[in-house]
């Protein structure tokens, strides 16, 4: 005899401005493993420390030819993953990646439980996600950040790790 499906569901109620992101590092040339494996150490370690707002934090393997990991995480809301990026370590990844992308190409996608979508794409040589069926733009002036292309209202949390001006692009609107 069959057993029965099991069907449940969440009462998302009580996360009313629940975040859930999805990052992944795709390998673009042979060196881009090193950088990839030395991500993986320190976001491992990051998360460890239980940064304020992180709900749960799941490793993902997208593909393995070419090798392309990455991560699903909840926030509890946009302050805190803004403040969780704005701060250490995180900052500095970021500051280094932006400098050289030592072989790999990464992207996050954010979506808001209230409704709402931002993706960033960068060194990523073949489209996937939402880059792959929605119009490329570039990432600078009122897209260059992620509470920009939000249309989050308000002030960031903190300095951005880096500024549109420190990558040779205008100033930051």
């Amino acid at each position: 005899m069959a057993k029965r499906v099991e069907r449940r569901t969440v009462d998302l109620s009580g996360y009313p401005d629940l975040v859930v992101i999805y990052l992944g590092m795709r390998v673009n040339r042979f060196t881009g493993l090193k950088t990839l494996l030395g991500f993986g150490r320190r976001i491992s370690d990051s998360v460890a420390q239980r940064p304020q707002g992180l709900l749960l934090h799941d490793s993902l393997i997208y593909s393995l030819f070419p090798v392309h990991l990455g991560m699903r995480q909840y926030w509890k809301d946009f302050a805190s993953l803004e403040t969780w990026a704005r701060s250490e370590p995180h900052r500095e990844w970021w500051k280094k990646f932006l400098r050289d992308s030592g072989g790999t190409g990464f992207w996050h996608e954010t979506y808001f439980v209230r409704g709402g979508f931002e993706a960033i794409y960068d060194d990523v040589k073949e489209p996937l996600g939402l880059l792959s069926f929605a119009p490329a733009r570039p990432a600078s002036g009122p897209m260059f950040s992620a509470r920009n292309r939000l249309g989050v209202g308000g002030t960031a949390t903190g300095p951005p790790p880096v500024s549109e001006a420190d990558l040779g692009g205008r100033a930051a609107e």
